[in-house]
């Protein structure tokens, strides 16, 4: 590798290794013993620096927190059976991390360099991640302004964060999602395609509202029509109808996952027909009632594959085929975990071992 970053490296003085129930992982909520970081100021990245997890000081008139400016990336390590650690395809999350800051007005951070910061943390913290099936370590680099300037203008500092902890699976049954028809998380022109901070806190509102009424996600729609499947809340969606599989294209309301694109070239490779386009919400609920769609699942790197079972719309509640017996979804995970876990062929070459 590259231009090797200078890391300085505080170890923690006691680890909480021995203290975490690895059998009760709540998504989010357990943390690793360390953290990376490296700030933003007059026009270079520095001070690249891995201590322990912690409370950081800031100054209560950032940017980041009255304008915005802040967004995340989330990728995955996964322990192999010989003990070996790979991260799955983190330049795809790289490059992704790059999208989002031109969009937010951030600075750019060097592909290698968001590589070697989450490489060099993940294999500082290796005895965190997980060897139990649908296990993982959960990786969240993120970047914020830090300004402290009360003025609408791009600041001129950042940091540049990166946490890690051990997580099971997000999603602990089959889905029933909610097709929203009056809150719209992204519109044309916006940045729904980045990950900002902003597009997840004004999400919360009308998750919490579904909730309510006994769905697990939503399935966003178009804000001029709602008229046209976007992307679930946690994950992008597609649908197996005639044998296709057909996703949304996306476009600036649509997130470009990770995931997706790995469903897609698997897809591609089992000479699956595909349609990447625009998905109107009668042409599903028309679908569902003339068994023409056997499979719906959301796809993402916390979700992985998340099967859909029931779709509620306009008040109407709508069963899809047993998730069981679903072939194509199915396959998708098996091969994915296989991939993953080392267990098969990496022929695409998206395992990005660590410590190697």
């Amino acid at each position: 590798m590259s231009d090797q970053l200078n890391i300085s490296i505080k170890k923690t003085a006691k680890s909480r290794l021995a203290e975490t129930d690895f059998d009760n992982l709540p998504f989010g909520k357990t943390f690793s013993d360390h953290m990376f970081m490296a700030d933003y100021s007059d026009g270079e990245w520095k001070n690249f620096q891995i201590l322990p997890y912690g409370e950081i000081g800031i100054n209560p008139a950032i940017s980041a927190l009255h304008y915005g400016q802040s967004f995340f990336e989330g990728i995955k390590a996964y322990k192999h059976a010989n003990g070996k650690i790979s991260i799955f395809r983190p330049d795809k999350n790289g490059e992704r991390f790059n999208l989002s800051a031109q969009r937010l007005c951030m600075p750019e951070l060097p592909v290698q360099t968001f590589l070697q910061s989450i490489a060099t943390l993940v294999d500082l913290d290796r005895d965190w991640v997980p060897g139990k099936e649908n296990h993982s370590l959960y990786i969240r680099p993120f970047m914020f302004a830090t300004d402290p300037f009360l003025g609408v203008i791009p600041s001129t500092s950042y940091k540049y964060m990166v946490l890690t902890g051990p997580v099971g699976p997000y999603f602990s049954k089959n889905l029933k999602i909610k097709i929203e028809t009056h809150y719209s998380r992204a519109c044309d022109g916006g940045f729904g395609f980045a990950k900002a901070a902003g597009n997840y806190g004004g999400a919360m509102l009308p998750n919490l509202k579904a909730t309510q009424e006994g769905f697990d996600q939503l399935i966003w729609t178009d804000s001029r029509e709602h008229a046209y499947i976007e992307e679930l809340g946690a994950a992008n969606v597609m649908f197996l109808m005639d044998g296709t599989l057909i996703t949304p294209s996306t476009r600036d309301t649509i997130l470009k996952g990770v995931t997706r694109d790995t469903v897609l070239t698997l897809a591609r490779n089992w000479n699956v027909n595909i349609e990447e386009r625009r998905i109107s919400v009668d042409e599903i609920i028309a679908g569902i009632k003339q068994g023409r769609i056997t499979d719906a699942f959301g796809v993402g790197t916390a979700a992985t594959i998340a099967h859909i079972a029931e779709i509620g719309h306009n008040g109407e509640l709508y069963t899809l085929p047993d998730p069981a017996q679903r072939v194509f979804s199915n396959k998708v995970l098996n091969t994915l975990n296989n991939l993953r876990y080392g267990r098969s062929a990496d022929e695409f070459g998206w395992n990005y071992m660590v410590g190697q």
